[in-house]
């Protein structure tokens, strides 16, 4: 799998089995602003495709407002760590699903479509979609702390396992702009979310990276241990505020 370029033929790539409870415990949740502006687009709320749903984050927030959610992964282990609802139905799949034709009042996928093949992908959109149908992408790129904490932070991400980074990485620090998005596209404005933190809390999140893992693999040591070292006296014991910036590409399908 190349570094994301629209057109390629490749394999979602299953990163996140091996740490999959890890992921489930720390992955940072969605704004409900968010999910509100989504909601204002939609005209019915029957069904929705949460396509790479990992732990069942968006998937959970979804079942709240829809009759019936359907989630796909391609890792049977995230499934096995994800929410339970009644309403949500979860199955192994990739970009390529058994829904029915023109059955889905929203398409979602949060931090997830820099691992497609794009091109399969929005062809199944287009067929499962409904007439009225949205489809809505987003990520998140690097937190934030403060500017003591985020310089330790940033020499981490770029220079200490920036290299460990899978290519699709960089669509993400282009905050998807640069990935092909053929539908009518919507303005969407910008959400920041924010979480109060343990030091515990956020070494746990970097755990779940997928640079962390490959380096742990590669060196056979755990890079979050040094930084933990380095920011804990900065740190103290109190909780600190986390920003995570939140990007977005929405599109009518119909």
């Amino acid at each position: 799998m190349s570094g994301g370029l629209d057109g390629k033929a490749y394999e979602m790539k299953d990163l996140f089995s091996n740490q999959a409870g890890t992921y489930a415990a720390f992955r940072p949740t969605y704004p409900d602003e968010l999910y509100q502006f989504i909601y204002s687009r939609l005209h019915h709320f029957d069904a929705a495709w949460d396509c790479g749903t990992g732990n069942g984050q968006v998937a959970r927030d979804l079942a709240k407002k829809f009759r019936t959610v359907f989630a796909t992964d391609i890792s049977a282990k995230q499934l096995g760590n994800a929410y339970p609802a009644e309403n949500i139905r979860y199955s192994q799949a990739g970009e390529e699903t058994t829904f029915k034709d023109n059955s889905m009042d929203l398409i979602t996928v949060a931090q997830a479509i820099h691992w497609f093949d794009r091109e399969k992908f929005y062809k199944e959109v287009r067929r499962v979609a409904k007439e009225d149908a949205l489809l809505a992408v987003w990520g998140y790129g690097l937190l934030s702390i403060n500017s003591e904490l985020d310089l330790p932070l940033r020499d981490f991400y770029y220079k200490q396992v920036g290299p460990y980074w899978d290519p699709e990485r960089k669509l993400i620090d282009e905050q998807y702009r640069t990935i092909s998005f053929p539908f009518s596209e919507i303005n969407v404005p910008r959400f920041n979310f924010y979480f109060e933190w343990t030091i515990e809390e956020f070494l746990g999140y970097l755990n779940t990276w997928s640079s962390v893992q490959n380096y742990k693999q590669i060196n056979g040591i755990n890079p979050v241990d040094e930084l933990a070292e380095r920011i804990l006296p900065m740190w103290g014991p109190e909780k600190r505020t986390i920003t995570f910036p939140l990007f977005a590409r929405f599109g009518e399908i119909g």
